[in-house]
This record gives C-alpha cells, structure tokens and sequence, in this order.
C-alpha cells in the first residue's frame, strides 16, 4: 500500500517540489496537501506522514496536530528557537520525527566529511564556514551552516553554542583561539552554497557542496518520510536516514 503523504506550504515552491517527487514514486500517495494553516487539522486526520518545509510558528502548529493525529513527521524548516526544538524533542517522544536542516544526500555526505577533518586536526584548523542562498531566504546562517558547524564543534569535543562567532564588525576583529566563524550571502537565486574552512599554517582544506536544484531536498525528504513507515516514536536524522550513522 501506498504511502499517505501529507505536504504542508503545498503552493509554495518546496511545496510543488515535493509534490513533483511524490507523483513520481509509485510507493508514495499525495493524500493531502495545504497551504492554509486552517485547513491542517482536516488535511492530517487519516496521513500517515506529512513533510513540512514551511516557518517555524506554523511548523510547531502542525506539529502539534501530528501529535492529535499520530502522524509522523518530516521537518525541512529552519530557524527554530531554542524552545521551539524543545517541543520537538517532546513531541518526538510519541510520534517519530526527521529533523534535518537540509535533506540531501551530497550535503549529509559532506557533514561526514567535515567531521572527519575536524577530528584529525583538532584545534591546529581555524574553522569558517561560508553559506550562500537567495535573497529571499530570511534566517542566517542558514540551518545547513549550522549544522556543518554543529558537526565540526562536536568532533573537537565543543559546544558550538559557546564557539561560534557570527559577526567580526568593527576593529576587534582578532581570531579566538578554537571559534569557529559563519559569514552569510544573499543574493539572487542561489539555491544554497556551502563551504567550510579549516586553515592550517602553510595550507588550507575546504570543503564544498553546492546545490543546484531544490529537487534534492525534495527527493530526500520523501527517502525520510518512507524511513519513517513502521518507525517508533523518536527523533532522527537524515544521516540515519541515508545509512550514514
């Protein structure tokens, strides 16, 4: 039996996207698709999964509804706030969750990657991460940014919390032994850039991947919402996902 997809933002460009993906996969079945927040409740009751790529007051909205539903969960939104991850955690207790920042495989690949330099080089690589989007994207860093720092951070034994350093304007511009620095762009339609830094005395690593086409995140995020078929309650990731953990 096919599965009962659920799209949230459907008119949105993610939206078509996913649902582009869900037409072409013949295990898949667009069951309900919304853009109307209003419209949610009626969308979700009888979906067995529903993706939603859209901002994070409406997404911790449908999320609460999955919790009414029992139905699992496919987050792509970005720019959460502290509180609003930890509803998700919560809501992951009774209902299985995909929380990922950016849902390809070549950017999920390239976290691997940069936890694996940043290990080997410990603190000898300063660490900088450069994000590009469009200029209609509102949250900076990007949560993909965030992440590959995230991922960096950790393979050091860090918080990247008490690490990172956002913004260098001004004259105290001087380098914090261990920070890890994010510089943003956004302009024109850049589907998203990534490179992170690790510049060492007489030499420099980067790391890249470079997205040409919001269809990646379209077709990763449907590979999570047929993972989570069968799934317990509980949060996982698009490493998970993809086999990479």
């Amino acid at each position: 039996m096919a599965l009962k997809l659920a799209i949230a933002g459907a008119n949105g460009r993610m939206g078509r996207m996913l649902a582009e993906a869900a037409r072409a996969d013949p295990e898949v079945n667009v069951f309900a698709a919304f853009d109307r927040d209003d419209d949610a409740n009626t969308a979700l009751n009888g979906a067995a999964v529903l993706i939603d790529f859209t901002r994070p007051e409406a997404t911790i909205g449908h999320l609460a509804l999955c919790e009414k539903h029992c139905v699992n969960m496919v987050i792509g939104t970005t720019g959460f706030s502290a509180g609003q991850i930890e509803l998700i955690h919560q809501a992951a207790e009774k209902i299985a969750v995909v929380l990922a920042p950016n849902m390809s495989l070549g950017v999920n690949v390239t976290a691997k990657l940069v936890a694996m330099a940043a290990s080997s080089l410990g603190m000898d690589a300063d660490i900088e991460i450069f994000e590009a989007h469009h200029k209609m994207k509102v949250d900076a860093p990007s949560g993909t940014a965030l992440m590959l720092g995230g991922v960096a951070a950790a393979a050091r034994g860090q918080s990247l919390d008490a690490v990172a350093v956002y913004d260098r304007h001004g004259k105290n511009a001087v380098r914090t032994q261990g920070s890890i620095g994010f510089t943003s762009m956004r302009a024109g339609d850049i589907v998203g850039d990534h490179t992170v830094f690790f510049a060492l005395h007489g030499e420099r690593i980067e790391i890249t991947h470079k997205s040409s086409s919001r269809a990646t995140y379209a077709e990763g995020a449907i590979r999570a919402a047929k993972f989570l078929s069968g799934k317990p309650a509980g949060l996982y990731t698009m490493a998970a996902v993809l086999g990479l953990e």
